[in-house]
C-alpha cells in the first residue's frame, strides 16, 4: 500500500493522526485520500478542480467533490477538519494568502507542500540561461503553466506569519527525495531543498528567519 503512493505524500500521511477528519484540496486522482482511509482509519475527503482527477476518485468510491480552492472553501464552517491537506497546489491558486487563511479557519492543523522557487538549480538555470527554469517539479513552459504565484521557502515562511500560523513542523526536501527536518527554515534549506513541507496551526508562535 505505501509503495503505490509518492514519497512526499507517505511524508504528509505520516503526520496525520490516525482516524482523523481529513480534506484533501487539490487532491487530484485520490492516493492519498484511499491511503489515508485504509492506512490510517481517517474520514478522508477531497476537493479537486478537475473533472478528470473527480471522476477517478468517484470511481473508486472516495468522497469527492468538483470545486476550487479559491471560492469554495469558504463553505465550510470553522475547524470542520482536523487536518486539510493541500498538496503542490498552493501556487497554482490565484490568491495564495486568502487560500492559507481559509485553511486554517476550518482545519487544525494544515499541511502545505509546494516546489521551492529558491532551489539553488532554479536559481543557477535563471542565472546562466536568463529564462524561466523547468524542473522535476516545474516541469511546464512559462506561456502554459498552471503554477501563477511561485514562492520561495522564505517567502513561504513570512506568509505564514502574516496569516498568524504557528509552524509545528517544516520538511525540506532536496531533489533526490532525501527530507531533512528543520526547526528554523532559513537560508541554506532554501537554497537546498527542491521542495518543502509544513505543518500549521492558527497561532503566534515563533518563526523561521524570512
Amino acid at each position: 500500500m505505501r509503495g503505490a503512493l509518492r514519497q512526499e505524500l507517505l511524508r504528509i500521511a505520516d503526520m496525520v493522526p490516525a482516524g482523523s477528519r481529513v480534506l484533501d484540496v487539490g487532491c487530484g486522482r485520490g492516493e492519498l485520500i484511499g491511503y489515508l482511509k485504509q492506512a490510517k482509519g481517517a474520514d478522508a475527503r477531497g476537493i479537486e478542480l478537475s473533472q478528470s482527477g473527480v471522476n477517478a476518485c468517484v470511481a473508486q468510491g472516495l468522497p469527492v467533490v468538483q470545486g476550487d480552492a479559491d471560492t469554495d472553501l469558504r463553505d465550510y464552517p470553522p475547524g470542520s477538519f482536523d487536518v486539510v491537506i493541500l498538496s503542490q497546489t498552493i501556487q497554482a491558486t490565484r490568491r495564495p494568502k486568502d487560500v492559507l487563511d481559509e485553511l486554517l479557519r476550518i482545519g487544525r492543523q494544515v499541511i502545505v507542500s509546494f516546489p521551492n522557487f529558491g532551489f539553488w538549480k532554479v536559481r543557477t538555470r535563471i542565472f546562466f540561461s536568463g529564462r524561466m527554469p523547468k524542473t522535476g517539479l516545474l516541469s511546464h513552459d512559462w506561456y502554459e503553466t498552471p503554477n501563477i504565484h511561485l514562492c520561495t521557502i522564505a517567502d513561504f515562511v513570512a506568509l505564514a506569519e502574516t496569516v498568524g500560523a504557528r509552524i509545528e513542523r517544516a520538511l525540506a526536501v532536496d531533489d533526490g527525495g532525501d527530507v531533512r527536518e528543520v526547526t528554523r527554515p532559513g537560508y541554506w534549506d532554501n537554497l537546498m531543498a527542491e521542495s518543502a513541507i509544513f505543518q500549521l496551526s492558527r497561532g503566534p508562535g515563533p518563526q523561521g528567519p524570512a
